[in-house]
């Protein structure tokens, strides 16, 4: 299945953080890539992802606008947007 890529809009990087806001549309994707430091998601709106991880399984998440959460180093992942509307986050990566 082809999905349009999500819009990443770098906002700040130095050597401490780098800081990007990501938009999707409705079935939008991030594609697989793997986090290669910690990092921090603030959702902007609400964010109902669809979540493929590696192996072949799927999960999905809703993260309400506002709210925010931290994963370690490592992830692998491709980031789908499953809601019927735009969602969009601010992803924090902690150098």
């Amino acid at each position: 299945m082809t999905r349009a890529p999500a819009l990443a809009t770098k906002l700040i990087e130095d050597d401490a953080v780098c800081v990007t806001r990501f938009e999707f549309a409705p079935g939008a994707e991030t594609g697989w890539h793997r986090h290669g430091h910690d990092y921090v998601i603030t959702a902007i709106t609400e964010c109902r992802m669809l979540l493929e991880e590696p192996g072949g399984t799927s999960r999905e998440v809703t993260v309400k606008a506002g709210e925010a959460y931290k994963r370690p180093e490592g992830v692998e992942h491709n980031v789908i947007n499953a809601g019927d509307a735009p969602m969009s986050f601010i992803e924090i990566e902690l150098k």
